[in-house]
């Protein structure tokens, strides 16, 4: 419930300081944790859903920006203040140890292990490396 109050804190600071950009992002993250409340039914949601929540709404507006671009809309802004709650992406190099690590614990050695490893490669690696890069870091450790 961490993350939740931090949003919900958040949301008072931003008002309070008249922030219009901050303001509207972190509402549409509080507007996500209501949906996954009242749809699992559940009074709480963990700080690992919040966070897949809060990549899913960075990456939607970083898709979005360059469309609204010519409209004078705030996405990319949006997706700026977002990513302040995402916790610090691994570096190239931090992100090939930590694969070299999960490939020696599966035990994979060839291209035919990549499911294997992607599975918990993801798994672990949630919300500090984007699956893209963890793919393609693993295609080129596995050759």
């Amino acid at each position: 419930m961490g993350l939740e109050k931090e949003i919900n804190d958040g949301i008072k600071a931003a008002m309070m300081a008249k922030m219009k950009v901050r303001l509207a992002a972190l509402r549409a993250v509080k507007a996500e944790i209501l949906l996954a409340k009242t749809a699992g039914g559940s009074d709480e949601v963990s700080d690992a859903a919040v966070l897949k929540m809060i990549q899913k709404l960075v990456k939607q507006r970083k898709e979005s920006a360059e469309i609204y671009a010519q409209n004078s809309r705030q996405e990319l802004a949006e997706a700026a203040e977002l990513e302040a709650f995402l916790p610090k992406p691994l570096s190239e190099a931090e992100l090939e140890e930590a694969l070299k690590a999960i490939i020696a614990q599966v035990g994979a050695s060839s291209p035919a292990d990549m499911g294997k490893v992607m599975g918990l490669a993801t798994k672990q690696l949630a919300g500090k490396a984007d699956g893209r890069a963890i793919s393609t870091a693993v295609k080129k450790l596995l050759q």
